[in-house]
This record gives structure tokens, C-alpha cells and sequence, in this order.
């Protein structure tokens, strides 16, 4: 890679470390990192299959309490970064090199964990230094360390991306090129179940007796390869406004009666 190249990806990278603990514009987002590698490196394409199959992931992933979520910007960032390595060897297999950082992903995550508690430990005494800036009323003094508090999130992602930038793409393609057909094999089935959990475990959150049908519409509608992608967005779309129209209007019969507000709970209730 170019030295262009890395410094983008490198800002990327910060960027996405900060965003894991700003949570604003998203950019830890794997759909939002991946594609901006893959973009920053000349695999758009790539870069977009890549985040949407990691996305799928991601959507079960929520922070509880004092349960940290595994870290998405970290996953998302360093497994681009291998696919885009991969393919720049140039004799790598498209699919072989998507499957791997996704299968790849899941370890990157768990380790992003214990970057996050150790810049979380370096950050406790920068709470008593705005502390002590706050009791003198020194305002420009807080707003540097909580600064420097944030850039120490970007910092972690940051480093472990410029040291996987410096890998050579021949060594990557290399070792994804040795990999037996059964390994290579069952990391694309592995990958391809791994987003599928993920996305169970967002309809487990989500599934509710009102919620069901338009899932099984859905599923189906998913099915008719006629449909392209476009057409399933706009169809979700209209049954999602058919929905709220049909909610605001829930109970509201002529006879009177009133209801619970949702009109397929009703009916569900009545059987």
C-alpha cells in the first residue's frame, strides 16, 4: 500500500476509536469503517460486502450495565484492513479473503476489549486532573484532557492498524492461499453463520406477536429472486407506513369499541 493509503487508513482507524465512545457519526460502525477502507484502498466493492456481513454481527452488540460490548471499531477496522492486504497480493480468491476477516473478526473483537480497559484505566487519572482544573476554574485545562481522553480511544485503534498496514501483502496472500479447501470451506459456512446469529439475536430483542407477521413477510418476500434490494427497502417501507396508518387508527371501528392501539394485537388477542 501507498503511504496515502495508510495514512487514510490510519485516520480511519482514529476515527472509529473515537466514535466507539462518541457514538455520533458512526464511524465505528463496521459497515461505515469497512466501506471507507475499502474505498480509501480501491476495494469499494469489497470494502462494502465486507461491513454488511460484519453489520449483521454487530446488531446483537449493545452495552448492558457494566457489560462491555466487543469492540466493533477494532473488528471492523483490522479485518478490513486484512481483506484489503489479501487481494492486493493479487492472486487471493475474492470470497476466500471476505470469509477470512470475517471469520477473523470475532477474536479481533474480544481483544479490543482489553485495549478499551487499559485506555479506560489511563483515563481514570485524567478525571482527577479535570477534577483539580475544575476546582480552580480552569476550564481550558478540562477541555484539553477530555480531548486527550477521547484521541487515547482513536490511539487504540490507531496503532494496531498502522502495525497491520506495515505487514507485507504477499505474506497475507501467502497464508490465505495455503489454507486447505476444507479450512477455507468452513470459514465461509462459519461466516455466513456467524451473521446469521447475529441477526437472531436482533429479532429475539425485537420479536413481539405484533412484530412476527411482517417478519415472516419478509422472509419470504427475501426469497423471490426477482426482488432486487431496492425493491424489498421499498416494500419494508410501505409495510412499515401501512403499519403506523393502521395504529393511529386502531380501535376506532364503527361500532364504537375501542382497542388497544395496535391493530394486530387485536386481532392476534381475538384468537
Amino acid at each position: 500500500m501507498s503511504a496515502i493509503t495508510i495514512m487514510l487508513i490510519i485516520l480511519v482507524a482514529l476515527l472509529a476509536g473515537m466514535e466507539g465512545i462518541l457514538d455520533e457519526f458512526q464511524f465505528h460502525q463496521p459497515l461505515v469503517a469497512c466501506t471507507l477502507i475499502g474505498l480509501v484502498s480501491g476495494h469499494l466493492s469489497e470494502g462494502i460486502v465486507l461491513g454488511g456481513s460484519l453489520q449483521m454481527i454487530a446488531l446483537g452488540w449493545a452495552n448492558v450495565g457494566a457489560a462491555v460490548a466487543p469492540d466493533a471499531a477494532l473488528a471492523s477496522v483490522a479485518s478490513a484492513i486484512i481483506m484489503v492486504l489479501g487481494l492486493n497480493g493479487g492472486t487471493v480468491n475474492t470470497q476466500t479473503a471476505i470469509s477470512t476477516s470475517i471469520a477473523v473478526a470475532i477474536p479481533l473483537s474480544v481483544a479490543g476489549l482489553f485495549l478499551t480497559m487499559i485506555c479506560r484505566t489511563i483515563a481514570i487519572p485524567l478525571v482527577h486532573l479535570m477534577d483539580g482544573a475544575a476546582e480552580k476554574g480552569d476550564f481550558r485545562k478540562i477541555e484539553i484532557y477530555q480531548i486527550l481522553g477521547i484521541l487515547l480511544q482513536g490511539v487504540r485503534i490507531a496503532v494496531p492498524a498502522a502495525a497491520l498496514c506495515i505487514v507485507p501483502a504477499e505474506s497475507v496472500t501467502s497464508v490465505l492461499n495455503q489454507m486447505p479447501a476444507w479450512l477455507s470451506g468452513g470459514m465461509t459456512v462459519g461466516g455466513g453463520m456467524v451473521a446469521a446469529v447475529g441477526y437472531a439475536m436482533v429479532i429475539n430483542m425485537m420479536s413481539t406477536k405484533e412484530t412476527w407477521p411482517f417478519f415472516a413477510i419478509g422472509f419470504v418476500l427475501a426469497a423471490l429472486s426477482e426482488l432486487t434490494l431496492i425493491a424489498l427497502g421499498a416494500l419494508g417501507v410501505a409495510i412499515a407506513l401501512i403499519y403506523l396508518g393502521l395504529k393511529e387508527n386502531g380501535g376506532s371501528g364503527n361500532g364504537g369499541s375501542t382497542g388497544s392501539g395496535d391493530p394486530l394485537g387485536d386481532i392476534l388477542n381475538d384468537y
